[in-house]
């Protein structure tokens, strides 16, 4: 069997994932925070039929070698910043620069988010700022941040370093005495994403690089929103590229099976 089959093969497959995750990046376009994603591809093992040698000034200066085709290694996330949209609601945030925002999952683990587009779940407690699932937003000592019930939140102020106030009947600046979480890693792409725009610290990430020990931190921006990093007409671009490439791949096979038939026909 000829193993250009098996080598286009790989090509079809890995191109496959290719389009997979080009469409998931443009199905993503309007989705707040979404942070656009690459796959890195590497070629598979190779079959040496001769090796390069020299033996007394004589001998083969190259290789003769022929690879097995192309398999995906990584699916790489861009987090770089994108545009920031104005909402005028005082529960939107968006970070300018790297960072997180922290929530507390459904097991009581701590999850990570780009997206600052909050709410406010009424509880026993109090008025719990929380994502748009019900999970509890963190502040930077992993506590739930809750507010009075008698506090009118549409006063709500938060300074760029994540703190919290609300402004009283006299116009007085008064602090509530809690800080927004915001973290980063060593490693951001070693982060999980499990959907809903949330990550899991995973043990690539590495240590947590608190906002106050950076060197160029990380701004918060009330009423704002960070929009999606998706470019769409490189998407598309990419997209064309990627359906080449698939076609490029069938056409192998096809002139692979061609060559078969061929030599199938040589007795007839």
């Amino acid at each position: 069997m000829m193993r250009s089959l098996w080598t286009a093969g790989t090509g079809m497959t890995a191109q496959q994932f290719n389009v997979d995750v080009i469409s998931n990046n443009l199905a993503n376009v309007n989705t707040t925070a979404y942070k656009k994603e690459r796959v890195e591809f590497k070629d598979l093992l190779y079959e040496t039929i001769g090796r390069a040698y020299i033996l007394e000034d004589r001998g083969r200066p190259v290789n003769l070698q022929v690879g097995h085709g192309a398999v995906p290694t990584a699916v790489v996330k861009d987090f770089a910043t994108g545009s920031f949209e104005k909402t005028d609601n005082p529960f939107d945030f968006a970070i300018d620069g790297y960072g997180f925002f922290k929530v507390l999952g459904p097991n009581d683990e701590i999850l990570y988010t780009r997206n600052g587009s909050f709410k406010i779940s009424v509880t026993n407690q109090g008025k719990m700022l929380t994502t748009s699932e019900g999970y509890p937003v963190l502040d930077e000592y992993d506590m739930e941040i809750i507010f009075d019930y008698d506090l009118d939140l549409s006063k709500l102020n938060v300074s760029e370093d994540g703190e919290l106030s609300y402004t009283d009947e006299e116009g007085i600046i008064v602090p509530l005495g809690q800080r927004m979480g915001i973290v980063d890693f060593e490693n951001r792409n070693g982060l999980e994403s499990i959907g809903k725009n949330l990550y899991a610290r995973t043990a690539a990430c590495g240590e947590i690089i608190y906002n106050e020990d950076l060197t160029d931190k990380s701004t918060l921006l009330q009423r704002y929103l960070e929009t999606s990093n998706v470019q769409v007409v490189e998407e598309m671009v990419k997209l064309i590229v990627a359906q080449r490439a698939y076609e490029l791949s069938s056409k192998a096979i096809q002139s692979s099976d061609e060559m078969i038939g061929m030599a199938n026909n040589l007795k007839r």
